[in-house]
């Protein structure tokens, strides 16, 4: 699956999804939204943002419980 977090630098609720996605078998490709403008604007409220294969799963906050049935579904 392929996963892209969008993050930014210090922030700890980022640091929390990276893990989380880790623990449950995702490599995430990390996207630092302060270095691209458009994500910048489009994601500077609700960062950490997860995508996977395409489609925005996650905004702020991972739940592990609903990852686990995502994952299942696939």
């Amino acid at each position: 699956m392929k996963t892209i977090l969008y993050t930014r630098s210090g922030c700890h609720l980022c640091d929390v999804a990276e893990q989380t996605l880790l623990e449950h078998g995702l490599q995430p490709q990390l996207v630092d939204i302060d270095q691209d403008e458009s994500f910048k604007e489009q994601f500077t409220t609700c960062v950490p943002v997860v995508e996977i294969d395409g489609k925005i799963r996650f905004r702020g906050k991972v739940d592990p419980i609903l990852l686990r049935r995502l994952l299942k579904k696939n």
